[in-house]
């Protein structure tokens, strides 16, 4: 979607599809965190999957390469047939999580000469109670899964102020990565997980999981 500026009292309006790293950059100041190590560690101590959850992968796998035999699929088929099944296997359609989807957001930042507003749709908001517990941004299986980086960047960005670390999940159907952008610092910042190869790879499309159900863990470290 094109970007749409209006003027009005210097307020300066845009989508957040339309964003790149290099406007959060120069606008919210946000940065990449080189040092940050937490996903070069995060998956250590992670649990082994069990013998349905293994089975619950393999599914999904043969269903999105099914769907994928004529074209690649559309962003609302990423959807159905990779995340509402990933969601389901790490009990995020449980208590104490509730999904919501379509969520409508807005962020904005001013500098002396006007405010920039950037509003959007978060395709897939896992929560608790009033609390962010991931944020998912789809984008159809043609595009790289690294388009989707700063419009999730964007959405974390406008969490609500009592989070000061927010997860995300970028995925084309095909590859998967996670983002964690930490906001209560000098400038916020962030860093990213590697890429996953979700169909391609058994060991990588099992780490897949087990990122989903330690983002679901971390609640009380979250809150504290």
């Amino acid at each position: 979607m094109p970007k749409l500026y209006v003027y009005k009292d210097l307020i300066v309006i845009t989508n957040a599809s339309s964003l790149t790293l290099s406007t959060l950059r120069q606008n919210f100041g946000l940065r990449l965190d080189t040092s940050d190590r937490f996903f070069d560690e995060w998956l250590n101590n992670a649990s082994p999957l069990t013998e349905a959850e293994l089975q619950g992968l393999d599914r999904l796998t043969r269903n999105y390469t099914y769907l994928s035999q004529e074209e690649p699929p559309l962003e609302e088929i990423v959807k159905l047939v990779v995340i509402s099944p990933l969601l389901d296997l790490a009990g995020f359609y449980q208590f104490p999580f509730l999904v919501k989807a379509e969520v409508s957001t807005n962020i904005e930042v001013a500098d002396e000469f006007n405010v920039m507003a950037v509003q959007g749709r978060i395709d897939i908001l896992v929560i608790q109670d009033s609390f962010w517990i991931l944020v998912i941004e789809s984008k159809p299986a043609r595009l790289d899964v690294t388009a989707g980086i700063p419009q999730a960047l964007a959405y974390l960005l406008s969490a609500p102020n009592l989070q000061s670390s927010c997860y995300g999940m970028v995925t084309n159907g095909r590859e998967v990565l996670f983002l964690k952008c930490d906001r209560h610092q000098n400038a916020p910042q962030y860093t990213r997980s590697p890429t996953y190869r979700l169909l391609e790879n058994i060991t990588e499309r099992v780490q897949v999981l087990q990122g989903l159900k330690q983002i679901g863990g971390y609640i009380g470290d979250l809150r504290s």
